[in-house]
């Protein structure tokens, strides 16, 4: 699996965090929740963030792609 890319974030002066995917808006975290994300994203900060705005696989691709419903 490729690891996650085109995200970043930033913190406006309030505190709030904005993580954008590939220059949109992805999701707006404030308040405590933004300094959690604040603290974590130091790690990885791709796959932090992927995680943070539930842009990310969840394993099950595979089986979705070989679904009769989905076959072409």
């Amino acid at each position: 699996m490729p690891a996650p890319s085109g995200f970043d974030y930033v913190v406006r002066a309030d505190g709030t965090v904005v993580i954008t995917h590939h220059g949109r808006a992805a999701t707006t975290l404030r308040g405590g929740r933004a300094a959690e994300f604040l603290a974590e994203v130091d790690e990885d900060p791709q796959e932090i963030m992927a995680r943070w705005t539930g842009n990310y696989r969840r394993g099950n691709e595979r089986t979705a792609r070989n679904h009769p419903r989905n076959r072409s």
